[in-house]
């Protein structure tokens, strides 16, 4: 075991990765049982609180991200042994942060709700990427060239084919396919010629009805493989992580504010309806009292005419009489 440390580890120069990769996981495994204790409110664990202000511990992550970064800037060349400390340290600060990944990217607190899982695929996915550089595999099946002219451009082309493979596959919504094709260039070819997930924006873009070239077969063909295949590969991946990190079982935030503006939206449509309604028997009844305000006016006009009549004919009838 001493020897393999020493062949891959020293010889080759990844001390520094190695803290940096170790540190990751202990600070996100500690972390996630002190929160799990608070949660559950054991012993004299609780949140960092300034006043009546929450301090996540997202914070802490970034001062040490800062403190291990700039120091190991500084001691990397004076010591092999302190730019592995730093590295520790900044691999410290780096679990702190992806841990409240989710927080940063929906700018709300969503720890325990089922956005807040995305917080542990940012920190598998760092674990998993660090894991195989520690192996020695490189990015994009990057190699030093030979230092002809031809095989840089070999090299360079092969990095290209490689980078455009991994974007196809990520817009066919394959992740994890994608990030591990970064290190093993033939899963890229995999995911690239492979169906796309119904949910990706490839799927969207050149399957999904009302796309630009809909294709409802492939569109039922992916739906059929999600459910079958990758829903119980979902369900595995939620059951591990929960199993490491804790239950995402809250309510979600997101969800009921959907629900909330879907249901004003009704009642304003309903409010706006009654009120069309309501407007329109007023109009109606306004109409009808003006009809028979006009029909009474006719018929007033009339007596008043078959009066002026009448009272014209008896004149003529006394100046008669009278002569």
């Amino acid at each position: 075991m001493d020897d393999f440390f020493r062949e891959r580890i020293l010889d080759t120069g990844r001390l520094p990765l190695f803290c940096f990769f170790v540190a990751l996981i202990v600070a996100f495994v500690l972390t996630r049982i002190n929160v799990r204790l608070i949660r559950a409110k054991i012993g004299w664990f609780g949140d960092v609180s300034v006043g009546d202000m929450h301090i996540h511990h997202v914070v802490f992550g970034v001062v040490l991200t800062l403190l291990g970064g700039v120091a190991g800037l500084v001691v990397s060349d004076i010591s092999q042994g302190w730019y592995a400390v730093t590295a520790a340290v900044f691999g410290v600060g780096a679990a702190l942060i992806l841990d409240e990944f989710a927080l940063i990217l929906h700018l709300r607190d969503v720890y325990w709700e089922e956005e807040g899982r995305a917080s542990v695929d940012a920190v598998f996915t760092a674990i998993a990427i660090t894991g195989l550089l520690l192996t020695g595999l490189r990015p994009l099946g990057w190699e030093d060239s030979d230092g002809t002219p031809r095989g840089a451009w070999l090299t360079a082309g092969a990095i290209v084919a490689n980078l455009v493979l991994a974007v196809v596959t990520l817009l066919k919504g394959k992740i994890w396919t994608g990030l591990a094709g970064l290190f093993l260039p033939p899963l890229l070819i995999v995911g690239a010629v492979r169906l796309a997930r119904p949910g990706s924006p490839w799927a969207h873009w050149f399957m999904a009805p009302g796309s630009r070239r809909p294709r409802p077969r492939k569109m039922a063909r992916a739906v059929h493989r999600e459910k079958r295949w990758r829903h119980p590969v979902i369900r595995a991946k939620i059951a591990f992580q929960e199993f490491v990190s804790g239950r995402h079982d809250l309510p979600s935030t997101r969800r009921l504010a959907r629900l909330q503006d879907r249901q004003e939206h009704a009642a304003g449509r309903d409010r706006q309806e009654h009120t069309a309604g309501r407007d329109g028997r007023e109009h109606t009844v306004s109409r009808e009292r003006h009809e028979r305000g006009t029909s009474r006016g006719r018929e007033h006009a009339a007596g008043r005419d078959h009066r002026e009549h009448a009272v014209s004919r008896d004149g003529r009838e006394h100046a008669a009489g009278r002569e």
